[in-house]
């Protein structure tokens, strides 16, 4: 079965080189008709899983390790209302021994208002032991060959 991938590379909001859409739901809206500001998150992840398929590391060998959240920073600039198309742009801004630290904006599509930008670090973790887990070569090496210049990469030891 062919994967369909929901976003896009793009060079319309550097450093970003990616981005997804989505519209706003009615279940994503508080009593005021405004996204409820939780609903940011799960447009973000759901970008970063576009991003990874893009880069075909959705499915990455990552052994006995998952990454997990560490920190998630949002901002939020505007209110977006029912039935707004977002686009949200997604790029990988630093890749650390054991972190991966992503960046992300939701703009809305009809007036390119930005809505909303975040900033969010994963950690690669060991489950068994409950460790941090070096970032493996291939994956870092993906990612740089699509960021190029614009990631911060640590050396890995």
């Amino acid at each position: 079965m062919r994967s369909v991938n929901l976003g896009q590379p793009t060079g319309r909001k550097p450093p970003f080189k990616y981005s997804a859409l989505t519209r706003v739901g009615f279940s994503d809206t508080d009593a005021q008709g405004i996204v409820y500001y939780g609903r940011y998150l799960p447009y973000f992840d759901d970008a970063r899983v576009e991003y990874l398929r893009h880069l075909e590391l959705l499915d990455a060998d990552l052994g006995a390790c998952e990454f997990v959240m560490r920190a998630s920073h949002v901002l939020y600039e505007a209110p977006a209302l029912f039935d707004d198309l977002l686009e949200i742009f997604v790029r990988t801004k630093r890749i650390g021994r054991s972190s991966v630290t992503g960046e992300y904006a939701a703009y809305r599509v009809n007036d390119d208002a930005l809505m909303c930008t975040a900033e969010q670090t994963l950690v690669l973790v060991d489950l068994a032991e409950r460790r941090p887990h070096p970032v493996p070569e291939d994956y870092r090496d993906s990612v740089a060959a699509f960021e190029g210049a614009d990631l911060d990469l640590a050396v890995a030891s």
